[in-house]
């Protein structure tokens, strides 16, 4: 059954909008209580406008021209509401306003990859120009990818009208990527939010009404964070090895430790990065890619000691670097070989030597959370605070252990008690 719609068009003077002292005249289409408004090219000064039966004043000279059009605007409009009810359509007011100025008032519907084109391009030109990481531009990439294969696989199409998209696409692309994909629920819920945000995007550029994707709530779960004892750091930094490309990797990944750098800060260091603080140490300092926020660090002994060694390296001296770095799928693979080496039976990669920066080598020590947040060049405390549990339950382990030796110790003093 039809619906009624509630349907005006008037005039009125936008005073905002002036020329000469006078105002500029607009029409004014409501349909359902949502406007539409159109600018003329007329202008009258503000005292010749009856705001009540917005017409002219007879008294104004151009009145009889004004008022004349006024009528046929307003009737032409309503013409045009009136086909359409006629024909059973339901309008919005800027379908009429479209359809008064000759515009196509139903222009080609934008699908989804439309829309993921349209934020990667605009993005590709933030990474040109360096307002966004070229990490963050390649994620969305990959969620346009993942878009794709999951409509391929669930939907047996290659895109999807923005307008046909509902709650049930988010909840079932969740199901594919989880399933089909293998991904954590973390992952699988950083894809989620991309798509969000770009649907968020078409909103605003008056693709779709609203984001179907709204009541999808994407979680966080916490993941465990590997983490290096001292003794662990120790036994790789003091390890003899023979190997030079396993050595050189080591020597690097503890340079991260006694840092906290990201693989792609260090890698990026150039040969004359150091430079000195306010104190008269020497600091390294970079912008992080994944946040963009400042990351300084008051370089440790051993750091520095790292850096020595290195400085007639000819990869560094001809390669204008601090250290020789690897790639990173390199870098990793040498990692697990090192780890084979001193006997360590954890997955030691390039992320776990920031982790144990923010562990064992300060918070563990002492060092204040808010310092150790600015060290790791995070944009909220809230990150680093994940650490800070990790040294919770450090504490409380280590705390049991004391236990069970005073539990031991109690016993002995019992013992020796009684056979005295």
């Amino acid at each position: 059954m039809k619906r009624n719609q509630k349907f005006k068009v008037q005039f009125y003077l936008k005073k905002q909008k002036t020329k000469n002292g006078d105002a500029q005249l607009y029409i004014r289409i409501v349909v359902d209580l949502k406007r539409a408004e159109i600018a003329t090219t007329h202008y009258i000064p503000s005292s010749a406008w009856n705001e009540k039966q917005r017409k002219v004043k007879p008294s104004y000279s151009k009145s009889v021209f004004l008022n004349a059009y006024i009528d046929k605007v307003i009737n032409d409009i309503n013409q045009i509401f009136i086909q359409e009810a006629s024909q059973g359509n339901t309008v919005t007011s800027k379908e009429i306003k479209n359809k008064y100025l000759g515009v196509d008032e139903k222009p080609t519907q934008k699908t989804i990859l439309d829309a993921l084109d349209y934020h990667n391009n605009k993005m590709e030109d933030k990474v040109r120009i360096g307002q966004t990481a070229k990490k963050t531009f390649t994620r969305y990439v990959i969620t346009k990818k993942k878009v794709k294969a999951f409509m391929k696989h669930h939907y047996k199409v290659n895109d999807m009208l923005l307008s046909e998209l509902r709650l049930r696409f988010a909840t079932e692309l969740e199901h594919y990527l989880l399933t089909q994909d293998d991904l954590h629920i973390n992952t699988a819920h950083k894809y989620i939010k991309n798509i969000k945000t770009v649907l968020n995007m078409a909103v605003g550029l008056d693709w779709i009404s609203s984001n179907p994707f709204n009541n999808f709530r994407c979680t966080y779960i916490a993941p465990k964070r590997e983490v290096l004892t001292q003794e662990e750091i120790d036994k790789i930094r003091f390890k003899e090895i023979d190997i030079k490309r396993l050595a050189e990797v080591r020597d690097v990944f503890i340079f991260c430790c006694y840092t906290g750098f990201a693989y792609s800060d260090i890698y990026k260091f150039e040969y004359d990065a150091i430079t000195k603080g306010i104190d008269g140490e020497f600091w390294l300092t970079t912008e992080r890619q994944k946040t963009g926020v400042k990351e300084s660090v008051p370089l440790l002994p051993v750091a520095l000691e790292i850096i020595k060694k290195y400085r007639e390296h000819p990869y560094c001296v001809n390669k204008n670097r601090l250290l020789p770095v690897n790639s990173n799928q390199r870098y990793n693979g040498y990692l697990k070989e090192i780890a084979d080496i001193c006997g360590i039976n954890k997955k030691i990669t390039s992320h776990i030597a920031r982790h144990t920066f923010a562990t064992t080598v300060t918070l563990s020590n002492g060092v204040p959370i808010e310092t150790v947040s600015s060290m790791l060049g995070h944009s909220s405390i809230r990150t680093t605070q994940i650490y800070a549990k990790v040294v919770e339950s450090k504490v409380s382990e280590d705390m049991k252990s004391l236990k069970n030796i005073l539990s031991q110790q109690s016993e002995e003093g019992t013992d020796q008690t009684k056979m005295g």
